[in-house]
């Protein structure tokens, strides 16, 4: 028998399913002190997050937390396998594009004038000592990690709980899922493009299923995907995409790149070989590398 528990962070609902309910309320407890952890390393929204430091200090390589280390070698990582469609570097963008606070803030504005398109430097511009935990960034610059680091997060809660508490976990995090030990019967999960939308029912038994859509976190003229190679708001073919990969920081990287990119991403991610459902705007749905019919995702 599981149980769950969901509450609202990061903007996001957030549940943790485990199959031996004796330990949710201590997992739940271990999740909320992660998260809590990862926000004041990571956030762009805390003035005081190492994150924040960093921005401010543009030009300089500044002492950062392992934590931070972690989160910003994961970003790395996953710009180079996406070619660059997911650049932690699109911090100044996503700020020239309104999304400077709290997403529930940034909509009561209303439609704001259309700004200039912020340069991106390029993820190849971050410098980062890891054997010093040293980090900088170019002057004027600023690095968002919101791809990566919720999905980081996913996995690095589902493997400890599992392994902690020796049963099946499933984190979910926003659209970031990871699954974790070995449950008796895969999990049934909803493949939605916003919590509460109708959607289609796959089974997970492992790995991470991330949905990556330009019609969750958006405002009246923009929303927060950033298409690195203009530095606006990513217009490409598909509004959606879910991806399945062995984790939820590899899938997160492929459902990014398919929404910043479009097509440009698609040769990355058939070599890759993962399973992935994108939604067009004119919802037309194009699924690829065998993902299931309603059926089971891996």
């Amino acid at each position: 028998m599981s149980a769950s528990r969901t509450w609202t962070a990061w903007s996001c609902t957030v549940r943790l399913t485990v199959d031996d309910p004796a330990v949710l309320g201590a997992a739940c407890g271990e999740l909320k002190a992660l998260m809590d952890r990862v926000d004041k390393a990571a956030s762009r929204f805390r003035p005081d997050s190492e994150l924040s430091i960093v921005n401010q200090r543009g030009g300089a390589m500044v002492p950062v937390s392992r934590l931070l280390v972690d989160l910003v070698d994961v970003s790395l990582m996953a710009a180079s396998i996406s070619g660059g469609a997911v650049d932690p570097t699109v911090g100044t963008a996503v700020i020239a594009a309104g999304y400077d606070d709290d997403i529930e803030t940034v909509r009561r504005r209303g439609a704001q004038p259309a700004a200039v398109p912020a340069l991106v430097p390029g993820w190849q511009q971050v410098q980062l000592n890891r054997k010093l935990a040293l980090l900088g960034v170019p002057e004027d610059a600023a690095l968002d990690l919101g791809a990566t680091a919720k999905a980081w997060t996913a996995d690095r809660a589902a493997l400890v709980l599992s392994k902690r508490y020796g049963c099946a976990v499933l984190v979910e995090i926003g659209g970031d899922l990871c699954a974790a030990g070995q449950p008796a019967e895969p999990w049934v999960i909803t493949v939605a493009e916003r919590l509460g939308d109708p959607g289609v029912m796959v089974t997970l038994a492992h790995g991470g299923l991330t949905t990556s859509t330009r019609t969750s976190r958006c405002w009246e003229n923009g929303h927060h995907i950033i298409d690195p190679r203009t530095g606006r708001p990513a217009d490409g073919p598909w509004r959606t995409a879910s991806v399945w990969a062995p984790t939820a920081v590899r899938a997160n990287t492929f459902s990014t790149a398919l929404i910043a990119t479009g097509e440009a991403a698609v040769g990355r991610l058939t070599l890759a070989g993962h399973p992935a459902r994108m939604i067009a705007d004119d919802g037309e749905v194009t699924e690829v590398a065998g993902w299931p019919a309603a059926t089971q995702a891996a």
